[in-house]
């Protein structure tokens, strides 16, 4: 199939034709080969990604990417949006700062309208030692090239004015802007990415669960899957909140938790939240959508969970925060909301990296920062598939970290995933 390129031509032409002339975005692969030089288990967007990168940017085409639903259907459907690299970590800050570079060509690169927004990420502080700490990640930044701008309280207000400065519980006292951050529409980045790693020959699997591996000689030679036994010289797991127990039938236990993170959407109104805005004394954030839906989140729901859904405490909780900071927020409906499944780290920070068992291969650990980190966990992961070593932007999500005491501990929180 030869696949359409999109552009004000195509789209004039189409409208002209009543829109019946176009083509699939990606081949439907219902029977898969039985053998692939690399499988890739999870149809998301850090697998699509990977598979795209590693058709576009290593030559590497034999590539299966298998999807026990419909590509997406994961927490690449199920999450905030929020794109962004205001880390404060060594470790952290080369990797998200090559995602939001990724991002901001993205739609060029694959031509396709992945909606991506750079409308700005505003972190409020509500202490002296919370801007303190601000400042600190804001001059880390700053080191590593990434823009970052401290604000004080008018600041703030000249940007958000419809925030709680009067009376508020929690006093704003500044915050930390990223302007280069924002959002992005997270179905149009997977369908971007599957359209593009299928133009390039990739088989993109859907409703082809994996069972189990295939063991030759103490190494992965392949996957048993509801379509089949699929042979592989390379197996990447790309599984998100299912990592833990797909891991489990290799015979690996991984530091991972799974923990189910709630998100909401309200009614539709006019333009009011310029960019993305976060709670600094509590976890809550939020952002308004095309639609006029506002879109906000939390914490996590704290216990270990596969389920994609979550219970009331944590919605009460989430909309404590958006009402201590916006008041306003209370006179709007919740349309809907929805959970995802999170693979918690124990230090939250990611792994990218080998494991103990030879031909097969980790994406995992993304807890709170999967979807930000997109483009950049599929350029690594398919610099490891196809080098066989890390790649230099994530070389510190090494696997055996947690082992040698090197961990990424962004939040100094400690080994606890749920309090990441």
């Amino acid at each position: 199939m030869q696949q359409q390129r999109y552009s004000i031509f195509s789209l004039v032409a189409n409208a002209l034709s009543g829109h019946r002339d176009w083509r699939p975005a990606w081949r439907d692969i219902d029977r898969p080969k039985e053998r692939y030089e690399i499988v890739i288990v999870g149809g998301g967007g850090h697998g699509l990604a990977t598979a795209y990168y590693l058709a576009k940017e290593h030559g590497l085409t034999d590539v299966a990417v298998l999807e026990k639903s419909w590509i997406g259907s994961g927490n690449a459907g199920r999450n905030t949006t929020i794109i962004r690299s205001n880390y404060l970590l060594p470790g952290n800050i080369p990797f998200y700062e090559w995602s939001m570079k990724l991002w901001e060509g993205l739609e060029q690169d694959f031509n396709y309208n992945a909606m991506v927004s750079q409308r700005g990420v505003l972190n409020l502080c509500h202490s002296d030692a919370q801007r303190d700490a601000f400042a600190r990640r804001g001059n880390a930044m700053r080191l590593h090239g990434v823009d970052a701008e401290l604000l004080d309280r008018e600041g703030v207000r000249a940007i958000a004015p419809f925030l709680n400065f009067d009376d508020a519980r929690f006093p704003i006292t500044g915050g930390l802007l990223q302007r280069r951050g924002g959002t992005a529409r997270h179905d149009a980045v997977v369908w971007g990415y599957a359209r593009g790693a299928d133009a390039r020959g990739v088989d993109i699997v859907q409703n082809c669960e994996v069972t189990g591996f295939l063991m030759e000689g103490g190494r992965v030679a392949g996957v048993e899957t509801t379509k089949g036994t699929i042979r592989a010289a390379k197996v990447g797991l790309a599984v998100a909140g299912n990592t833990s127990r797909v891991a489990a039938m290799a015979g690996l236990r991984l530091p991972i938790e799974s923990h189910v993170l709630q998100a909401f959407v309200s009614e539709g109104v006019k333009p009011l939240i310029p960019g993305v805005i976060t709670f600094g004394a509590g976890h809550f954030y939020i952002s308004q959508s095309d639609k006029g839906g506002l879109v906000f989140g939390g914490d996590i729901d704290g216990y270990n969970s596969y389920a994609q859904r979550g219970n009331l405490p944590v919605v009460e909780d989430v909309c404590e925060g958006g009402m201590a900071l916006m008041p306003m927020i209370g006179r709007l409906r919740i349309l809907r909301s929805w959970g995802g499944i999170m693979d918690m780290s124990m230090d939250g920070s990611p792994i990218i990296d080998k494991t103990p068992l030879d031909g097969l291969y980790l994406n995992a650990g993304w807890c709170y920062g999967g979807f930000k980190a997109t483009p950049a966990s599929g350029w690594c992961f398919a610099h490891l598939l196809a080098r066989n070593e890390p790649h230099p932007a994530a070389a510190a999500y090494r696997l055996d970290r947690f082992a040698t005491g090197h961990l990424i501990d962004e939040k100094g929180q400690g080994a606890q995933p749920n309090l990441h």
